[in-house]
């Protein structure tokens, strides 16, 4: 897909890989409609746009049904249709389970899971009106390797991979496309609560920016899905496989933590 003209819809757009990879679809000419929780946010991530006149700014929660309607007035009264709509905005929850308080876990899985859930539902009607729309939803390499510490967060990345295989194929007919993309562990502004399990995980960490450069190809070659390059890539393969080799090796770890 060619992202010139194109109307693009990007959650947790003012910090990290969102708005990085708003930056990048900037420059391919894209109109972006940017979405956050901090409206000072967004006006950080438009003044980094080759053209700031391009992007519009929505602060709103995605996980409330009346901001996500204002989403969808929004572009239906400034746009008339939507070509791309990337579920990027998440939350991160790291540490062990007996950790988590319930608000942690809810907030977890309203983010990450049931918002893009709802947003792709809301927001159909705008991406049927539109030639070869896709849905991106942005995923992790954790939702398909469940890594010690990251319990939650990889459940909700696991439910996402599955939500994006099903609805791929619901809307396949009606020429609407979806790329689930996984990211590996990413320097955002969360990135702090996992400095401890580099080390011991011997986890890489990518910039946003080369995340969002992997989220950008995806969509220019209507990819299906996008996994980092790497090392990770292999331990994908290996989880599918040979799970019980992946116990073994993060299992083992988990003393050194």
């Amino acid at each position: 897909m060619r992202l010139d003209g194109k109307t693009m819809l990007i959650t947790g757009a003012g910090s990290g890989i969102g708005r990085a990879l708003a930056v990048a679809c900037a420059e391919q000419g894209a109109r972006l409609l940017l979405v956050g929780r901090r409206r000072a946010k967004l006006e950080e991530t438009r003044a980094l746009l080759a053209r700031p006149e391009q992007a519009m700014l929505l602060a709103a929660d995605v996980t409330q049904a009346a901001d996500r309607r204002v989403m969808r007035n929004t572009i239906a009264e400034t746009f008339g249709c939507l070509d791309v709509l990337v579920n990027n905005a998440g939350v991160l929850c790291v540490g062990p389970l007996h950790g988590a308080d319930d608000d942690e876990l809810e907030d977890l899985l309203a983010t990450n899971l049931l918002a893009p859930m709802a947003l792709t539902r809301d927001l159909l009607n705008l991406l049927r009106t539109a030639e070869r729309p896709r849905i991106v939803n942005v995923g992790s390499v954790f939702g398909d390797i469940g890594h010690p510490q990251f319990a939650a967060y990889s459940a909700t990345k696991f439910g996402l991979r599955g939500f994006s295989d099903a609805i791929r194929r619901e809307l396949m007919a009606e020429g609407i496309g979806l790329t689930y993309v996984a990211p590996r562990a990413t320097q955002t502004e969360a990135a702090h609560k996992f400095d401890h399990l580099v080390a011991p995980y011997a986890m890489a960490v990518d910039s946003a920016e080369v995340a969002a450069a992997q989220i950008l190809s995806a969509i220019r070659r209507d990819a299906r899905n996008s996994y980092a390059r790497g090392p990770e890539r292999f331990f994908v393969m290996l989880q599918r496989l040979f799970p019980g080799l992946i116990d073994q090796a993060l299992g083992r770890k988990l003393p050194a933590v």
